[in-house]
């Protein structure tokens, strides 16, 4: 579905992505982890349209994307989420998700005075899609709940729950266990998996929670400093040397296999 290829990203002389290249397959959830700085997020960000490339393609389904904005990603059903919520606080819950699809009546001005009905029977529609979604995440309880005073978990199976309300092909999780705790965490991840065997969703997620991600991921891609350095099974890649490395340098490895020789 997704074909990154030789992609750059550069912020003057700090080389953010630097010649990373991967694949994701229609129909997986792939993890995508490394260390901090390594260009996870930079990587996401480029892809979903909020930073161009400095050099490299980015191919959705055979077509070139490179550089389309969000707002063009978004009719095409690739969507991405934060690893800080970005909810409307001052908006219910099931407002929130009513929000998200486009080219609503409402929008113009002419309709809102002559299209009433029609505004009226699509706000129905809408609330009912919503609180099916709502009842999917298991969080209806909280559907007349202003979004800014649930709990960090919730924002995330809100977020979760916007891409549910149009047709997304792929969506890019950016740290979904960030400040959540572990019940929420496996709500969370009950409801990818049922995206993605119920409903056909494609996923990449990234997540230093590496029990969350070899329990949905396959395969884990690993980058570090801007590239990709290893890719396969969650257990594979925790036995792969140079991931090791990347992650506790090379005198935690040192100091771990002098331990296990001991």
């Amino acid at each position: 579905m997704i074909v990154v290829e030789d992609l750059h990203k550069h912020f003057g002389g700090f080389h953010a992505v630097d010649g990373a290249s991967l694949r994701i397959e229609t129909g997986s959830i792939t993890g995508l982890i490394g260390p901090n700085g390594a260009g996870k997020t930079t990587l996401f960000n480029v892809i979903a349209g909020r930073l161009p490339p400095t050099h490299g393609r980015v191919m959705m389904d055979g077509e070139d994307i490179t550089g389309l904005p969000p707002h063009e990603l978004f009719h095409k059903g690739l969507l991405r989420t934060f690893q800080i919520a970005h909810e409307f606080s001052s908006m219910t819950v099931r407002e929130n998700l009513m929000m998200v699809p486009a080219s609503q009546y409402g929008e113009t001005l002419w309709n809102a005075w002559f299209r009433r009905k029609q505004i009226a029977a699509e706000e129905r529609a809408l609330a009912k899609k919503a609180d099916e979604v709502l009842e999917f995440l298991t969080i209806s309880h909280i559907a007349d709940e202003k979004a800014g005073n649930i709990s960090g978990g919730q924002k995330k199976l809100l977020e979760l729950g916007r891409t549910m309300m149009v047709d997304a092909k792929i969506v890019f999780l950016d740290e979904v266990g960030a400040g959540v705790n572990r019940t929420l965490l496996n709500t969370i991840g009950d409801a990818i998996v049922r995206l993605n065997k119920e409903r056909g969703y494609t996923f990449c997620v990234i997540e230093h929670d590496m029990d969350f991600i070899g329990r949905l991921c396959d395969p884990v891609i690993v980058m570090a400093e801007g590239r990709v350095l290893a890719e396969g099974s969650a257990d594979h890649i925790m036995e792969n040397e140079a991931v090791i490395e990347a992650y506790l340098g090379t005198g935690l490895k040192n100091k771990a296999k002098a331990e296990a020789g001991a």
